[in-house]
């Protein structure tokens, strides 16, 4: 009966920034994340660091397939809404194409992909049903997933952006956008937030309305890029 009432009252509307459903997962999984990266440098042999990026990308990626496969069954699932396109839910699919090869230039691309987008996913959830609710898990098992895939490939892979590689990544980002606008356009969709700003708090309600947002983010984008990369030029340099 307790239990009951319990998942009652922590099954809200919307996950708000600074409650304990959207505190308390960061520092788990950062802890688990932390753990995880030491245990594998001082351990682990190559053979067993790579397996262990490959499941962490089989993880992340089969979150996101099993949440759609489950929401195509009860037969409620809407094309204009619930396809896996904005960026992390793409990227939580694609992951496992770079955990198991390892490709260099899909680090390049990752890396500023998954810290800028992922990063602030994960500082202004957009999370509709808090916990315990499918898609509760599945927003911090994508969102911190990522990151820490990231993290791993950078800590224990042992993989270095160049100064070029924050222009790559830009590029890259401009054809997903645009590939995106069109998508959004056919299906009468909102994916990546392009046509409107989410519901709950985010970072584009300093950036004006529609479609001024979208050119605020254009101008800081290589700058927060040039951001990201600044540690790895200060180490690169030393």
């Amino acid at each position: 009966m307790f239990f009951g009432f319990f998942l009652t009252s922590c099954l809200v509307e919307r996950v708000t920034i600074g409650s304990w459903q959207h505190v308390l997962p960061i520092i788990l999984v950062a802890s688990t994340a932390i753990l995880l990266i030491r245990v594998s440098n001082r351990k682990l042999n190559q053979q067993k660091k790579i397996k262990t990026f490959q499941f962490l990308g089989a993880l992340v990626s089969l979150t996101v397939i099993a949440f759609h496969v489950y929401h195509i069954l009860l037969g409620n699932y809407n094309l204009s809404e619930d396809l896996p396109l904005f960026l992390c839910s793409f990227l939580a699919l694609i992951i496992p194409c770079f955990t198991y090869t390892r490709r260099y230039w899909m680090y390049e691309i990752l890396l500023f992909w998954i810290i800028a987008g992922t990063l602030q996913g994960v500082i202004t959830p957009d999370i509709a049903n808090g916990f315990p609710s499918l898609d509760y898990f599945r927003y911090w098992i994508v969102h911190l997933g990522l990151l820490t895939i990231i993290f791993y490939a950078t800590f224990v892979l042992k993989m270095r952006p160049k100064f070029k590689s924050v222009f790559k990544s830009f590029f890259a980002l401009q054809i997903y956008a645009i590939i995106l606008m069109v998508l959004n356009n056919v299906l009468g969709a909102n994916y990546s937030y392009l046509n409107s700003k989410p519901e709950s708090a985010s970072a584009l309600d300093y950036f004006g309305e529609w479609p001024y947002y979208l050119l605020v983010m254009e101008v800081i984008l290589i700058p927060f890029f040039l951001l990201i990369y600044w540690p790895f030029y200060l180490t690169r340099k030393k």
